[in-house]
C-alpha cells in the first residue's frame, strides 16, 4: 500500500507521515509540504490513499484532491482538518472521510481502513501489444486503440522505438516536427501532444506505460509485447515475420530499420 501525505506544517506532516508507516497494513508514506509537488510525484506513481490538509497556502486540499482525481482516480482521499465544517466540502468530492487536528493513531487506522475497503478491486492487467512491422499499431486486449492525435500516436511509436530509454523533450519535438525551431509555442504544442498521449492511454487503462521525469519521457517496455523486441531478442517467429518495412510512416525509424537490415544480413 502506497500512502501520500500533504500538508503545509512540517511538524504535523511529520507526524502523519510516521503514523502512517506504523499502520497494521505496513504501507510506503510519502510526505509533500507543497501540493504541486505531490501532483509532480503523482505523474510517475501510483498511490492509494491521499492524506490532505485542507488549509494550505499554495492550494488547498479540496482543489487539490480534485487534481488528484483527474490525474489518479482510483487514489481515496482522506482529508486532515481542524474544522469539522469543512466535512461537507469533503464528502461533496466523494472523499472516503476526514481526519481531525491533531491526528489520533487509531481514528488514522480506522479511516485507511474504511478507505481501502471502498476501493474497487484491481481489474486484471491489459494486454499491450505494439506491432512495428509496417505501420505502427498498439492493441490493448486484442483491441486498437484509437489516438485523438496523429502525432500523440507517432510520440509513442518513438518512445517504443527508444526501448525504454529517457527521452527529452527536445528530442522528443525533433522526431516529431523534424527541421521546426523549437520556441515557446512549439513547447506548447508539444504539451498537447503529450498530454493527449497521456489522456489516450488512461482511456485505455494502460497510463502507467508512460513515465514522464522532469524534462524527460520513456515507456515501460516490460510492459509490451512488442515485435521489434522480439527481433532483437532473436525470437524466430518475429524475424521470419519482419519483410523489411519498420513504422514505415515516420521518418525518424529509418535508422532503426537499418540497423535491423544489417542484423538480418548477417544471419
Amino acid at each position: 500500500m502506497q500512502i501520500i501525505c500533504v500538508d503545509d506544517e512540517a511538524l504535523v506532516l511529520g507526524l502523519t507521515v510516521s503514523l502512517c508507516k506504523e499502520l497494521p497494513q505496513k504501507p510506503l508514506a510519502e510526505g509533500f509540504q507543497k501540493a504541486s509537488d505531490a501532483l509532480e510525484w503523482l505523474k510517475t506513481h501510483e498511490a492509494d490513499i491521499a492524506i490532505l490538509d485542507i488549509n494550505m497556502p499554495d492550494m488547498d486540499g479540496i482543489t487539490l484532491a480534485a487534481k488528484i482525481k483527474e490525474l489518479r482516480p482510483s487514489t481515496a482521499i482522506i482529508f486532515l482538518t481542524g474544522h469539522t465544517q469543512y466535512a461537507v466540502d469533503a464528502f461533496g468530492l466523494h472523499a472516503s472521510g476526514y481526519l481531525l487536528k491533531p491526528v489520533s493513531a487509531q481514528r488514522l487506522a480506522d479511516e485507511v481502513s474504511y478507505a481501502m475497503s471502498n476501493r474497487r478491486p484491481m481489474q486484471k492487467k491489459a494486454t499491450i501489444e505494439a506491432h512495428t512491422f509496417g505501420e505502427f499499431d498498439l492493441l490493448v486486449n486484442g483491441q486498437p486503440v484509437v489516438f485523438g492525435r496523429a502525432r500523440a500516436k507517432e510520440l509513442l511509436a518513438y518512445l517504443i522505438d527508444r526501448q525504454g530509454s529517457l527521452v527529452s523533450r527536445a528530442s522528443a519535438f525533433a522526431a516529431l516536427w523534424e527541421d521546426a525551431y523549437y520556441d515557446r509555442s512549439m513547447q506548447k504544442q508539444l504539451d498537447v501532444v503529450i498530454r493527449s498521449l497521456r489522456d489516450t492511454l488512461d482511456r485505455n487503462g494502460i497510463g502507467d506505460l508512460l513515465e514522464l521525469h522532469k524534462g524527460y519521457l520513456r515507456i515501460q517496455p516490460e510492459m509490451i509485447d512488442c515485435d521489434l523486441y522480439r527481433f532483437f531478442a532473436g525470437d524466430s517467429d518475429a524475424v521470419n515475420a519482419y519483410r523489411g518495412e519498420y513504422m514505415s510512416a515516420y521518418t525518424w525509424a529509418s535508422l532503426t530499420e537499418s540497423y535491423m537490415e544489417r542484423l538480418r544480413s548477417k544471419e
